[in-house]
């Protein structure tokens, strides 16, 4: 039968070269890839240039830079973006080293002589809980990503709101507004809704009701109502005054427009 060989990597990591010798060989015998050192330096090194290690197996008595440094730094490293488990290995029997490491992060630690089966037993465990970890972490990350499309979606349309809303480049039907409609408009008419305001311009332009429901695509009923709001909230008297206010010459709100 073939041997299934784990996508995840094991950076193991002791200072007598013996021990990691006998590790890697294993460890590979069961189907694990890994990456041998024999310093807590150079497992940075090894770690930072491997995206695959997922699993550290580390001495805790190591000179210059012990276990537990070397994971503390690792996590450091690692930040939010990268999950890996930690083993620690340790040939002396201190509880406190032991609390102090588990307190760091270690997700279990083994006595040498250490019985390798239950090693074993030990990184699968571990492989399993650091697989549920990588799915969270990815999962966080599409959140994130969802979160950023949906803070983008909204200020298009926010983008698009403030467009439509502009009276002098689109009209509430959402069509574009031609060159003739971009006149300013007389300060009377800034009280308008949208569509008040697209059915005082074709006014202007000399449309009839008729005309103005086809190009509006609503009721000439409908467009007489509008022209009746129009004339009642810019205080004119009928719908030539409205077209004279309307006229280009007479943009900008330099008409004056004569109240009743």
């Amino acid at each position: 039968m073939n041997k299934v060989t784990s996508a995840l990597k094991v950076l193991v990591v002791d200072d007598a070269p013996m021990i990691v010798e006998e590790l890697c060989e294993f460890l590979e015998d069961k189907g694990y890839r890994c990456v041998p050192c024999e310093s807590g330096f150079g497992a940075i090194e090894r770690f930072n240039n491997d995206l695959d290690i997922g699993l550290v197996l580390c001495d805790l008595h190591m000179p210059r830079m012990n276990g537990i440094e070397l994971v503390q730094e690792l996590q450091r490293l690692s930040g939010k973006h990268r999950a890996f488990e930690a083993i620690m290995l340790t040939g002396g029997a201190d509880k406190q080293d032991v609390i102090k490491a588990l307190r760091a992060g270690v997700a279990d630690y083994y006595q040498k002589p250490i019985d390798l089966d239950e090693l074993l037993e030990g990184i699968q465990r571990q492989e399993a809980a650091l697989h549920e970890k990588r799915k969270s972490l990815q999962l966080g990350h599409l959140n994130q990503k969802l979160q950023y499309l949906s803070e983008s979606i909204d200020g298009l349309y926010q983008d698009l709101d403030k467009v439509r809303r502009a009276p002098h480049l689109v009209n509430s039907a959402g069509g574009a507004v031609d060159e003739a409609d971009r006149v300013e408009m007389p300060a009377i008419f800034n009280q308008l809704s949208p569509r008040q305001l697209d059915v005082a311009r074709l006014v202007g332009k000399g449309q009839t009701n008729y005309q103005i429901a086809c190009e509006l695509g609503i009721t000439e009923n409908t467009v007489k109502l509008y022209v009746s709001q129009v004339l009642r909230l810019t205080h004119m008297r009928n719908r030539t005054q409205m077209a004279l206010a309307l006229s280009p010459g007479n943009s900008g709100g330099r008409h004056r427009v004569a109240v009743d």
